[in-house]
């Protein structure tokens, strides 16, 4: 059966005058992402910046990309709804990421980047402790990674461990299966942010 991927795009107007008052607060070198449905917004507004700031890259962020920026970006413009995308590109890139959602500016803090450092921290001390994993596997194009998850399985001599194979991934369904003490994820990156029982595969020395 063949896939259609058809991005939905918001169709609203950005007001120009409030994002240059707002483009004040960036640092001159800057990169701009967004998610799809902003992709017409993000290039107006990297039209509009260029007068003002050096844009060192436009770029759109999924759920599971980790984007390469230049060595001069000093901090990232973040065009989308919500903090799911923005907390993860501050701790992945180490830079301030800032979110534009509705003509408003606001600051990822040291708070928020910390409190998932720290989760990520208790999930991978969950790990060491456990004797019994579930190895997470998706079916999805690009979050697939059946490969690294045999050879994981293979590696895990002191514990026991199991495959789970599914397109998508709902970790309320973790509580079906009691006997797993942790879980290793090896398809979207950003599960760890929703369950604190989730350790990424990168995250395994």
């Amino acid at each position: 059966m063949k896939t259609l991927f058809i991005p939905a795009k918001l169709k609203s107007k950005i007001n120009k005058s409030k994002i240059l008052e707002l483009s004040e607060r960036l640092p001159e070198s800057i990169a701009i992402c967004y998610s799809i449905q902003y992709i017409n917004q993000a290039k107006e507004i990297k039209a509009l910046l260029e007068k003002t700031h050096k844009i060192t890259k436009l770029i759109q962020v999924l759920g599971c990309s980790k984007p390469f920026l230049p060595k001069t970006t000093q901090a990232i413009l973040l065009i989308t709804d919500g903090r799911f995308h923005a907390i993860s590109l501050s701790i992945e890139t180490k830079l301030p990421v800032y979110i534009l959602n509705r003509n408003k500016l606001e600051l990822i803090s040291n708070k928020d980047t910390e409190t998932l450092k720290k989760r990520k921290k208790a999930s991978y001390v969950k790990f060491l402790n456990a004797d019994k994993i579930g190895i997470l596997i998706s079916t999805k194009p690009g979050q697939e990674n059946l490969k690294r998850a045999l050879e994981l399985k293979k590696k895990l001599n002191d514990k026991t461990s199991y495959l789970f194979i599914c397109n998508n991934i709902n970790t309320n369904e973790f509580e079906n299966f009691p006997q797993m003490q942790s879980w290793v994820n090896t398809a979207c990156p950003r599960l760890d942010m929703d369950e604190g029982s989730v350790l990424n595969v990168d995250q395994i020395k």
